[in-house]
């Protein structure tokens, strides 16, 4: 097989990214916006020794599935991946990724059952980053640092597009991002900024704007010194019953609908007793709740904002029996019924699942953003624990990214 052959294809299944897979002589051939049980005309684009990539050129036989994707942006901007399929569909996908994760990495038989739809899949993201440039707002296009100009975002609020569009107009050299959470807008420069008036003029549902004063061209954004300019800096939240203090830059879910689903999979999954320990912990968002369930609770985090945040969280929510520690999860220790980790994407370090070995306990609560770090982790948890239950969760409407929740218990020996 070769770079620009033509081939007739059935697309079989799904890779992780939502691209369409088919086969060719026992190879699999990735076929960006095709959907299983579609036929095409594809065009091969490059040919590797583990995979090789086409493009549609004809769409012969469509599915059932199939949509127009409802944004001009769709395939350009490198945010969205499902726009050209039903939502019944993109949750299909997406149980279907994390136990392909299971059982391809992880070499599990134990299947997520159930995956939980989002309650809304427009306008549901609390958090966003725009890249601001010579008027223009908008994303990077994939893999690149070509800026796409948008006008609007449909899973992005509207008070961030709003103020987007105000500090794009401003045309200000030194002005590099903006970062929206919630009722915060975060402006990031080089120098300073002088609109603060006129931004919550145009923007008055606004209740704080910080200047993040960042030199460095590193792609790390939230890197430099905070300063309120108006209002509160930080985001005051309520999740499962509890008010959270977020900084910006603190880590803190971005569909709160979905994060109370996710987390009350979790928390069940921990269920009651003595001591819980939580890694990577964020602003205290889990550890709260579990204070309810535990007489004790320690919760580690690496982020010195965060941990300050958490220790504030359970202040004004009247919790005293939780105790955060800044540390990396590599270094907790002690003994506790259950152990919660949260990790990124990466997932787990191996350290740290030394570490909880160490700890010893009866249960392992692993939340997750990526089923295949999810999949290598639970592998190496083996031979002491096994799975017994998992449960994903649409954080993420119309993207290709799934969170799951998974309950691991001590072997018997």
């Amino acid at each position: 097989m070769e770079k620009n052959e033509i081939y007739q294809v059935k697309i079989e299944s799904y890779n992780s990214e939502a691209q369409g897979v088919a086969r060719i002589g026992g190879y699999a051939v990735f076929v960006p916006y095709a959907l299983p049980g579609e036929k095409w005309e594809i065009k091969i684009l490059k040919v590797t020794n583990s995979a090789i990539w086409a493009k549609g050129i004809e769409l012969l036989e469509p599915s059932q599935e199939r949509m127009s994707p409802d944004c001009k942006y769709y395939g350009k901007c490198g945010g969205c991946d499902c726009r050209h399929m039903s939502y019944e569909e993109e949750l299909r996908f997406k149980l279907c990724r994390v136990n392909d994760a299971l059982s391809r990495i992880g070499k599990q038989t134990v299947k997520a059952e159930i995956i939980h739809p989002a309650d809304s899949v427009f306008r549901y993201r609390n958090k966003a980053i725009y890249t601001v440039d010579e008027g223009s707002f908008g994303f990077y296009r994939e893999r690149s640092h070509d800026l796409i100009a948008i006008d609007d975002c449909k899973i992005q609020q509207e008070l961030s597009i709003k103020c987007a569009k105000f500090i794009a107009s401003l045309n200000d050299k030194h002005i590099r991002n903006v970062f929206v959470r919630d009722t915060v807008c975060t402006i990031i420069s080089s120098k300073g900024f002088d609109y603060t008036e006129e931004l919550v003029a145009a923007c008055p549902e606004l209740t704080g704007v910080v200047l993040c004063v960042n030199k460095g061209r590193e792609n790390s954004i939230l890197n430099g010194n905070f300063y309120t300019l108006y209002g509160e800096g930080d985001v005051t939240e309520t999740l499962c019953g509890h008010k959270f203090l977020i900084s910006p830059q603190a880590f803190y879910q971005i569909n709160p609908p979905q994060a109370e689903k996710l987390y009350g999979i979790a928390v069940n999954y921990a269920g009651k007793g003595e001591k819980a320990i939580e890694l990577y912990c964020g602003a205290g968002t889990i550890s709260l709740c579990l204070a309810e369930r535990f007489k004790k609770v320690i919760a580690a985090e690496t982020v010195p904002e965060a941990i300050e945040n958490a220790k504030v969280n359970a202040f004004i929510n009247g919790i005293t029996n939780v105790d955060f520690i800044c540390a990396d999860a590599g270094e907790i220790d002690g003994k506790a019924e259950v152990v919660v980790v949260d990790p990124p994407r990466k997932g787990m370090l191996e350290n740290a699942i030394n570490s909880v070995m160490k700890i010893n306990p009866e249960r392992i609560v692993y939340v997750s953003c990526n089923p295949a770090t999810l999949a290598r982790d639970i592998a190496m948890f083996e031979p002491e624990y096994e799975l017994v239950k998992c449960e994903a969760v649409d954080m993420f409407p119309r993207t290709c990214h799934v969170e799951s929740v998974c309950l691991m218990v001590r072997k018997k020996i």
